[in-house]
């Protein structure tokens, strides 16, 4: 046509409008391309920079002392933090026993069961306590356990609290996990006169097994790390402790109490006991996606 910029190749070649648009297209391709890669360098390069950072800082207060020691009394140089480890790791344990089966029960739940009248009502207060400041959930603990039922600080108000940090973290995994079972799996075992409850237990969740592991050590690894909670119930202990019922030291408070302390040598071992929480959940990530590689819902 006389005076359009509009023509017509041979063959069903583009126009010249046609052509302008997937230039632009392949132009705004190119640079979201590069904007979400530059974004997950930078993500990466700033873990990495934290990594090394604490490596550099933390690797010299690392030697047999540091994980077979108690701390020395306050100014003294030397001594470890081996109650704060062996603290860490039971209170994990405990908190564990209360908040895996709680959170895993809520999360079939939510999933299994989500047409109730209840499960809305359960699925809001799981996202309530999600979105709660630790410390909140530390002052809760301390007002039931410490001050009334326990009387006292205690590693047992220190599980519960951690517990409590988990469960909404290992429920929301949970649900969403067994959601990606195929409806079929289910079909299957109940055409075949299996209960719902046996069904859910021998068919949904070996399936979605893999899942529910990688819930479960996230869970872990956020509540290893927290210290507002522990330092409102479990309080710290200098010396070795397995008893619930009393004080217990825990890493991430040995952590605070060296790290804002004058001392130059507490200063480094703040930096090791950092290096030695970051490595324990490295290495349990590890084990886990080891442990179950290849298993994928359905």
């Amino acid at each position: 046509m006389e005076g359009s910029d509009i023509t017509v190749g041979s063959g069903g070649a583009l126009t010249r409008d046609q052509d302008g648009i997937w230039q632009r297209r392949r132009l705004v391709d190119v640079f979201m391309t590069v904007l979400i890669t530059v974004s997950a360098l930078i993500g990466v390069a700033v873990l990495l920079a934290i990594l090394a950072y604490v490596v550099i800082n933390g690797a010299p207060a690392l030697n047999l002392d540091f994980f077979t020691q108690r701390p020395l009394p306050y100014g003294e140089v030397g001594g470890g933090v081996a109650p704060a480890i062996l603290g860490t790791l039971y209170m994990l344990f405990v908190a564990g026993l209360i908040g895996v089966p709680i959170g895993v029960g809520t999360g079939i739940y939510l999933s299994e069961y989500a047409g109730t009248r209840l499960a809305p009502a359960v699925r809001f207060t799981i996202d309530l306590i999600a979105g709660l400041p630790s410390i909140v959930i530390g002052v809760f603990v301390w007002a039931l356990l410490v001050r009334h039922l326990v009387g006292h600080f205690s590693g047992l108000a220190g599980s519960v609290a951690l517990a409590i940090v988990m469960v909404p973290i290992i429920t929301r995994t949970v649900e969403e996990v067994l959601r990606l079972v195929p409806g079929s799996l289910r079909e299957a075992a109940l055409a075949l006169g299996v209960p719902r409850w046996r069904t859910i237990l021998r068919v949904v969740l070996p399936t979605a097994r893999s899942g529910v592991t990688t819930g479960v050590v996230l869970a872990m690894a956020r509540a290893g790390g927290e210290t507002a909670p522990l330092l409102l119930t479990s309080l710290g202990n200098q010396f070795f402790n397995t008893n619930l019922l009393q004080p217990m030291a825990a890493l991430p408070v040995q952590i605070y109490n060296y790290a804002s302390s004058p001392f130059a040598d507490w200063h480094t071992k703040a930096w090791g006991g950092a290096l030695v929480l970051i490595a324990t959940i490295g290495v349990l990530s590890l084990v886990t996606r080891l442990a179950t590689r290849g298993q994928r819902p359905g």
